[in-house]
């Protein structure tokens, strides 16, 4: 190696300018996967999104016959699968797996036929659970996990 040859990379005790700035990286995690599915929950989604399907058209129909209240037990029932699938699995994903399938439940029961059949009526009521449900699937897909307290632990203040 002669003299004028300059070494490649940064001088020895000298950071990098690109490992300083925080530049992202090239594979970003997404926002409700941030680790791979393990296989073995496959099937809880699986009866989540069924669940969450029952629990649309079920909730369509209770919100249509018995409207003040039909409509806030619909919505509680739907709010409270949607948390329990996140706190049961304690993933993100817990809550927007039944989320989905009572979306794809609701908008297929609220759509008419050609002869004019619909089993969700339109109307406010239908509209309120509609926007209703969808924001409280989105509330519980993107809470904050609590931290889990190892047992046995005092509590700060005590």
């Amino acid at each position: 190696m002669s003299k004028d040859a300059k070494p490649s990379g940064p001088a020895p005790g000298r950071r990098s300018v690109a490992r300083t700035t925080g530049t992202p990286s090239a594979a970003a995690p997404s926002l409700l996967l941030t680790q791979p599915v393990n296989p073995r929950r496959i099937p809880l989604y699986l009866g989540l999104f069924v669940l969450g399907a029952l629990t649309g058209i079920a909730g369509g129909l209770v919100s249509g016959a018995l409207m003040p209240l039909g409509l806030l037990l619909s919505l509680l029932g739907a709010g409270g699968l949607f948390y329990g699938g996140t706190y049961a699995l304690g993933t993100r994903l817990g809550a927007a797996v039944p989320g989905l399938g009572w979306l794809l439940a609701v908008l297929v029961t609220t759509s008419g036929r050609t002869e004019g059949d619909v089993l969700i009526g339109g109307g406010t009521g239908a509209s309120i659970f509609l926007i209703g449900g969808i924001v409280l699937a989105v509330i519980c897909a993107t809470m904050p996990r609590l931290p889990v307290t190892a047992k046995g632990t005092a509590r700060p203040g005590n």
